[in-house]
């Protein structure tokens, strides 16, 4: 495909490796957020408000009730593994998220599988917080 070729790639047509996705599921299941969430955003982006707070409960985007901090720290890590990405309008970026095609990937599958994201196991909480901290004192 060149750069100038007008066909649109889905999810299906990027490769990402095993490590890639294993890291972005698990990235996933160590979050508050539910699939609605995700759903929702791969046809439309979602604003943080929408998320945080009661609002996130009420509409069945979260499993508990966030702070807004949380929320974002929690979504701008999922920008960093590569599932989201922030959108942005004519004036720069906005409050509100989408899905990457990495994100779309790996909603799809669960989608299809008719998977809830699942509970992340001990052993995942350990990796995705030493992950996070490691970025965080060396990035």
């Amino acid at each position: 495909m060149t750069a100038s070729s007008t066909e649109v790639l889905t999810p299906s047509d990027l490769n990402y490796s095993n490590k890639t996705l294993k890291r972005a599921e698990r990235a996933l299941r160590c979050t508050s957020f539910k699939l609605s969430l995700f759903v929702t955003m791969r046809k439309n982006s979602v604003p943080l408000s929408e998320i945080a707070l009661s609002t996130g409960v009420e509409k069945k985007y979260t499993q508990k009730f966030l702070s807004e901090q949380q929320t974002e720290t929690d979504l701008i890590w999922l920008i960093t593994v590569g599932i989201l990405r922030r959108e942005v309008d004519g004036q720069g970026i906005t409050d509100s998220f989408r899905l990457t095609p990495l994100g779309r990937k790996v909603i799809l599958k669960w989608e299809s599988e008719g998977k809830e994201v699942s509970k992340a196991l001990w052993w995942d909480r350990i990796v995705d917080n030493l992950t996070r901290w490691i970025r965080f004192f060396l990035f």
